[in-house]
């Protein structure tokens, strides 16, 4: 039987955390969705290595979830600063307390309690080597409906604003988007799209990450 690790209530809604009785996975859930497990975290990692393929020293996270994104982040010496925007104060609390297997004693890292999109809009033009979106299941598929700006152009830019010549920005999916693909493209001038084929329970699942790098000086 699937026990109750943690649970809280924001105003966007139910944050559950429980550990499965089949494969003693920790499952994190919001509204009754399925967001992630610690078993499959390929996408997430993958969402990391890409924003790690020039040369960072900078970047910031939208959406701690269990950790996986930052953790990756993390292996790589070069890296200065991450900063990770989260908007439900629960999650930092529940990593905190040691209830998820914490990134947050890094002394590189800095959490930002808040929604991505002010945390965002706060920082310094050109101050960000990658940007790293991974705060819903995408634009198809959402938990929280609020979140369907993030996917389109106007935060997108945003977002381009906030990094330097030759940084990119990361966004995972949990399913293929046209519009997310376009939106990116209209930002960036073009979008690369890298689909991860993921074992999800029992099932064979295909996720996505879709990436715009700003061009970098000559």
């Amino acid at each position: 039987m699937t026990s109750e690790v943690a649970r809280a209530v924001s105003e966007r809604g139910e944050i559950l955390l429980r550990r499965r009785a089949d494969d003693g996975a920790l499952e994190l859930r919001v509204n009754g969705v399925f967001v992630m497990d610690d078993r499959e975290t390929s996408s997430e990692e993958l969402l990391a290595q890409v924003a790690l393929s020039g040369s960072p020293s900078r970047v910031l996270v939208g959406g701690l979830g269990l950790g996986y994104t930052v953790r990756a982040l993390l292996a790589d010496a070069r890296l200065r600063e991450v900063v990770v925007a989260e908007i439900e104060p629960a999650l930092v609390e529940w990593m905190r307390a040691g209830l998820v297997p914490s990134v947050l004693d890094d002394p590189r890292v800095v959490v930002a309690v808040g929604d991505v999109r002010a945390v965002v809009a706060e920082q310094a033009d050109a101050s960000y080597d990658g940007i790293l979106l991974d705060v819903d299941n995408g634009p198809d598929f959402l938990v929280y409906d609020g979140n369907a700006v993030i996917y389109q152009d106007g935060f997108l830019a945003v977002c381009r604003s906030k990094l330097r010549a030759g940084g990119v920005l990361t966004v995972w999916s949990s399913s293929a988007s046209a519009a997310l693909e376009g939106a990116i493209g209209n930002v960036f001038g073009a979008c690369v799209v890298s689909p991860v084929p993921v074992r999800l329970q029992g099932r064979d699942e295909t996720y996505y990450v879709y990436q715009g790098s700003v061009q970098a000086s000559s």
